[in-house]
């Protein structure tokens, strides 16, 4: 049997083997920590986050992301009902696209469905379910990953050949940095996020009980499939309306609107664990997402049974089915330019 080691840079000292395709390909699992105590560990497998401890007021570590502890169980999770994406990165297209279908140079291009006659989350075979390499490797007190993907021109049918570069930062000031980077050899459309399932209590608790603040005044209006209709909901008297902090809801699926700035855009409290996580990005949204059920058992790390309170994601990203939506922010990449999205996710002990 023939190993295919995809990863082209490899450090023994950072990383270790998580398993192997059925194409028998090598995915690695990397650990990043800081001097504070944080540790994140990532697979090549989707460049994937697997596990992010963080010390708690009590002196442990809580891991705050839901995620599975076998290649195996990642593999078989998009085979389920409700794929959950633990900790993927999502693209071409995070969100949903209408119909699978866009118009792009006065081409109509036709993508892959898979979700109730639309494109989700980049189609049937996205960025989650790829192979990526590892490019880079740094030590010292922000050390970082670096993995690259080249997705060829009509991967999902999307235009072009796309190459994106993702670097992962834990920074000695508790933050987990994401920053995308793509180019293409021809005009597409591009919408990368990170689908952690975060939970400040630990991956075996329930997101109840924690408070959520986000800076937005408005979400998208949706249809009954979650396409965007192109008007806007606007937030005063909403129950989504979570510029003062209170209890994660049950079950939202919604995109906020946000200014991309540096500030912070969206927060997360812990009242059991006195610990804050602060989101902050350069893109136009946040999607914001609890609730999501298989109909399967869905079993994650440690034996933990998952449940549909189990998780918060804060999908930072451009609008779903802005490719559709003239209003919308642009969605496009042209050939020669460059497409930057950063987002940061940073832990704060409160007293």
């Amino acid at each position: 049997m023939e190993i295919k080691q995809i990863s082209h840079f490899q450090d023994p000292s950072t990383s270790k083997l998580f398993g192997l395709t059925p194409e028998n390909e090598e995915i690695l699992s990397f650990e990043l920590s800081n001097r504070n105590g944080i540790k994140v560990q990532i697979i090549n497998y989707g460049a994937t986050v697997t596990s992010l401890q963080v010390p708690v007021s009590d002196g442990n570590l809580v891991d705050v992301v839901l995620g599975f502890d076998t290649l195996e169980s990642y593999l078989a999770s998009y085979n389920s009902s409700g794929a959950p994406y633990f900790g993927t990165t999502v693209g071409r297209y995070a969100g949903r696209i209408n119909k699978g279908t866009f118009k792009l140079n006065g081409i109509t291009y036709q993508l892959n469905i898979n979700n109730n006659g639309n494109t989700l989350h980049g189609g049937i075979n996205g960025f989650g379910k790829k192979v990526w390499n590892v490019t880079n490797i740094s030590s010292g007190d922000n050390p970082s990953l670096t993995l690259s993907l080249l997705s060829e021109d009509l991967d999902e049918n999307f235009p072009g050949e796309l190459h994106v570069d993702l670097t992962y930062t834990l920074t000695e000031d508790n933050e987990l940095k994401l920053e995308y980077k793509a180019t293409t050899t021809e005009d597409t459309i591009i919408n990368l996020t990170h689908h952690s399932y975060f939970n400040l209590d630990g991956h075996d608790a329930s997101v109840l009980d924690q408070k959520l603040f986000i800076v937005s005044d408005k979400i998208l209006e949706i249809d009954s499939d979650n396409i965007p209709t192109g008007n806007f909901t606007a937030l005063s008297d909403h129950d989504f309306d979570f510029r003062i902090k209170k209890a994660c809801p049950p079950v939202i699926d919604h995109s906020f609107i946000i200014e991309p700035t540096n500030d912070v855009v969206a927060q997360l409290y812990s009242s059991k664990h006195n610990l804050q996580m602060s989101v902050c990005t350069n893109q136009p949204s946040v999607h914001v997402f609890v609730g999501g059920q298989c109909s399967d058992v869905l079993k994650g790390k440690e034996n933990t049974e998952y449940h549909a309170a189990s998780g918060i994601c804060f999908e930072t990203q451009n609008f779903p089915d802005a490719p559709n939506q003239d209003h919308f922010p642009n969605s496009v990449l042209k050939k020669g330019e460059e497409y930057h999205q950063k987002t940061v996710y940073k832990f704060e002990n409160i007293s």
